[in-house]
């Protein structure tokens, strides 16, 4: 039985989100100007939105936010608000680490209830913590931290059937990966259903599970720690018996896309999104997302890369992305103090480099292409040398210009996203400084052609 639509399927135009993408490993800004800061992230729908709830990793490792973002698209995410901030003192005070936040909801007590990796910045505690709360992106009650039936908890997730029945997914190191249901109102573990254990070789971590007809999907990543590897899957009909062995669902030696399992998006009966994290240890605020779409057949998963793919709009399906065209930055018109700079990595092996900084350097592009009058996303290649973000003040067709983050890359360019309506013909796109600060260095502008 094929479980999804094959990614070269001919999708019906009417239904295509215009060329709106995901662009995986991209720096995402948020309409606030900032890299999306959503680390270890689960997803719940609620009312046809997609609420994205993560770990804020703007100050490092110690714990700042557990944030929501919503979105109707997968692609333009705006940020609501945080469920949990740091505190002066306790669970959540200073130095404390907090990982891998889910949120399920409990149809009986009316309340989303979130679970979340609690520990020292040692990571000598391996607990969990629940908090709950009235609304899916409102401010959370704190409940307590503990040690799921008294065994460590690292990396953990959140599992709801469709019999309401809720249950952790949880790694103990001493032990293995285990499924252990939860009580009625999804705040504390009752029993063991499954594990699978370390003296058998499955040392997995990061669980992701997704049911898709009568069939259970667990994802997991090896234990290497920050580093990518190959991550795997193992599927059953029960939770409590026959799992199969565990098996790669990625490209052999890709580690994965060089990203970890973080959740597993179910968007139909029949569909799927692979979402991870895509690790950069030394500064975990510059860390990425890969999404990638899942091609399951029966009980056998595959999942292939792509620079950007389409959700269509019931997100059942999705498209490869359009044909795009490419606009040089040394070939835009530069203002201020922005010139040419070696670049050996480089498209033409020169960037559009001095852009902002207090000369004002800017590069404007023009007569940039578009078939269609609608919202598309252009890719930006770019370098940034610095270890933090810079910024652009990016305007499109004389607009007063929206704030993009171009988080740290050195070497290769990098892709940033920007989201943005464009004209049916010629187009404009300035792209400038914010303040006195640096911008990126441009490569080029990568604009679909529909």
């Amino acid at each position: 039985m094929k479980l999804l639509v094959p990614l070269l399927a001919v999708i019906p135009a009417s239904i295509v989100s215009a060329s709106l993408q995901v662009v995986p490993g991209a720096t995402w800004t948020t309409p606030n100007g900032e890299h999306l800061q959503a680390h270890g992230a689960g997803v719940i729908t609620v009312n046809g939105t997609y609420y994205l709830i993560g770990e804020d990793k703007s100050g490092g490792s110690s714990f700042s936010n557990v944030n929501c973002y919503a979105s109707t698209d997968l692609v333009q995410w705006t940020y609501v608000g945080a469920l949990l901030s740091r505190t002066a003192s306790g669970d959540l005070g200073p130095n404390r680490v907090v990982e891998r936040p889910k949120v399920i909801y409990n149809d009986k007590t009316k309340k989303y209830v979130l679970w979340m990796h609690m520990d020292s910045s040692s990571y000598g505690e391996a607990r969990v913590a629940v908090a709950t709360g009235d609304e899916v992106c409102g401010r959370y009650t704190y409940l307590r931290s503990f040690q799921p039936l008294g065994r460590e908890s690292r990396d953990m997730g959140l599992f709801k059937d469709d019999d309401g029945q809720g249950y952790l997914l949880t790694e103990d190191r001493k032990y293995g990966l285990r499924i252990v249901a939860l009580s009625d109102d999804y705040t504390s573990p009752t029993t063991d259903v499954f594990a699978w254990k370390l003296d058998g070789g499955n040392r997995v971590e990061a669980p992701a599970m997704l049911k898709l007809g009568k069939t259970y999907y667990m994802f997991a990543s090896m234990m290497t720690g920050w580093d990518a590897n190959e991550n795997q899957y193992t599927t059953s009909t029960s939770l409590r018996s026959g799992w199969s062995a565990w098996k790669k669902f990625a490209d052999a030696g890709s580690k994965t896309y060089n990203s970890q399992t973080t959740y597993i998006l179910k968007t139909s009966d029949s569909s799927a999104i692979y979402m991870g994290d895509r690790w950069l240890k030394d500064n975990l605020m510059a860390s990425t997302y890969v999404w990638l779409p899942l091609s399951i057949s029966g009980t056998t998963v595959t999942m292939k890369n792509f620079v950007s793919w389409v959700p269509t709009s019931n997100f059942a399906a999705w498209r490869n992305p359009p044909a795009e065209n490419s606009y040089e930055g040394e070939k835009g018109q530069y203002g201020g103090k922005a010139r040419d700079v070696s670049c050996s990595t480089c498209s033409g092996k020169v960037t559009a480099g001095y852009i902002g900084g207090p000369d004002k350097g800017s590069v404007t592009f023009s007569g940039v292409q578009s078939n269609v009058d609608g919202m598309t996303t252009i890719r930006i290649k770019y370098l940034n040398g610095d270890s933090g973000v810079r910024y652009a003040n990016v305007r499109v067709n004389g607009d007063a210009g929206r704030k993009i983050a171009f988080l740290p890359a050195k070497g290769d360019p990098a892709s940033s996203v920007l989201n943005v309506r464009l004209r049916k013909g010629d187009n404009t796109v300035v792209i400038e400084g914010v303040g006195s600060g640096w911008g990126p260095d441009v490569d080029r502008l990568m604009v679909p052609v529909e």
